[in-house]
């Protein structure tokens, strides 16, 4: 064996979800949005008014929907049929970054250029009609603070992103200069929402009792209805929807290797929970505790990598051991392959763990002191819908932490729900 059990054990424990920690995380949770209710300045998470409540279901009309929320930009036309009905007539999109080409989001960019960029690929959606009215969502998944549902200016890059002369600017402003100078007068963009705003609005518009929305992937975040909030525009219905940016909440206890990963990372001291969960960090975190293990200086394996290994359930873990080979750049025995595979699981459960917990914080604070009325969260996003283990572990924290009531809470997959849900905002915005 390549390492003993006793630091194996050690490692092991430092991922350790108990029943305590989360509830005692999903409590905490609670009450940073009681308190970001009352102040959103005293909160870890930013508590961002989307200015739009729920759908009615009964939005129709053709628009076009602007999804920007990594380096895959795509625009979409999509026809809203009613009833949770819908048809995409057209899909248009391009990276970017291609490496040797062009990068419109390091620091040497220019606002001309990504804006530019958006503004030709709205151009092929319309198949260069410079005639028709178009009106526009955009789904612009970055934080952002806004007044109204069309005015959201960009508060600080994330996702690695450095385009100067965006940061403090509304966003679509910027577009609809772009569109000017490239001639297009009768593209419209009338809202801009996050894209966990985006997907509660597209399964909220497919069936009812969803009040939550959220991003489970590379990186994390989540929104929800609350009801205490109203939009004197009137904008959709039961409240208001408040993007959390709860990558930020901060209110848990980090382990050694998070905080470690943490003081490594490119904004030390931000987004703690994300760095705790979504997928970007767990390879970093998984690759952190096996070089511990075997001593090695550094390793680096992906959330794919994760996935692979701990979906491997073969006697003599062929795939695993091939995977960890690769990375560690020798065979290990296979005593040490399924160990690595259960801190791999532990990493994998610690995250669907925590995730839930803040789900449930959000139902115990829709509930109030009520009954926890029948519910589903939307999520989107590949670690949701791929990584094995977290769908059962989070249905396993959900009867933890609720009981009885977890008959009443489920999640679901929204997949794509980004431009569906730029659409909706757009008709809600216009009808």
């Amino acid at each position: 064996m390549s390492f003993e059990e006793g630091k194996f054990q050690e490692v092991l424990s430092e991922f350790a979800a108990t029943p305590e920690f989360i509830r005692e995380v999903a409590a905490n949770f609670r009450q940073d949005l009681q308190i970001g209710l009352r102040d959103p300045k005293s909160s870890s998470m930013r508590m961002l008014k989307s200015y739009v409540g729920l759908p009615t279901g009964k939005e129709t009309g053709e628009y076009l929907a602007l999804d920007f929320g990594g380096t895959n930009v795509r625009v979409l036309r999509i026809k809203l049929e009613g009833e949770g009905r819908y048809e995409i007539t057209k899909r248009v999109g391009e990276p970017l970054v291609v490496p040797g080409e062009y990068d419109y989001i390091c620091k040497n960019s220019t606002v001309d250029q990504m804006f530019g960029f958006l503004a030709r690929l709205i151009d092929e959606a319309i198949d260069g009609d410079h005639e028709t009215k178009f009106y526009l969502g955009h789904t612009f998944s970055f934080p952002s603070s806004q007044d109204d549902l069309n005015n959201a200016k960009l508060i600080i890059w994330t996702k690695e992103f450095a385009t100067p002369g965006v940061e403090g600017k509304v966003v679509n402003d910027l577009l609809l200069d772009a569109l000017k100078k490239r001639g297009i007068e009768n593209v419209v963009p009338v809202a801009v929402i996050n894209d966990t705003v985006a997907v509660l609005l597209s399964a909220a518009y497919k069936q009812s009792d969803v009040y939550t929305g959220s991003i489970y992937a590379t990186g994390h975040n989540t929104c929800y209805l609350e009801g205490s909030i109203h939009d004197p525009k009137g904008f959709g219905v039961g409240g208001m929807i408040l993007n959390l940016e709860c990558g930020n909440f901060m209110k848990l206890t980090p382990n050694r290797f998070d905080v470690e990963l943490d003081q490594k990372s490119e904004k030390p001291g931000e987004q703690r929970f994300e760095k705790m969960v979504s997928g970007r960090y767990m390879g970093e975190l998984f690759s952190m505790a096996v070089a511990e293990l075997l001593g090695e200086k550094k390793c680096d394996f992906s959330a794919i990598d994760m996935s692979g290994i701990v979906s491997d359930e073969s006697p003599q873990l062929d795939k695993a051991s091939e995977i960890i080979a690769e990375k560690v750049g020798r065979k290990l025995e296979l005593a040490d392959v399924a160990r690595i595979r259960e801190l791999d699981a532990a990493i994998i459960i610690r995250s669907a763990r925590l995730v839930t917990a803040s789900y449930v914080g959000i139902v115990w604070q829709r509930a109030g002191n009520g009954k926890i009325q029948k519910q589903h969260v939307a999520v989107d996003g590949s670690v949701y819908e791929k990584m094995p283990l977290v769908k059962e572990n989070i249905n396993r924290a959900l009867s933890e932490l609720l009981g009885e009531d977890a008959a009443n809470v489920d999640t679901i997959l929204d997949n794509g729900g980004s431009g569906l849900g730029a659409a909706i905002a757009a008709a809600m915005a216009v009808e």
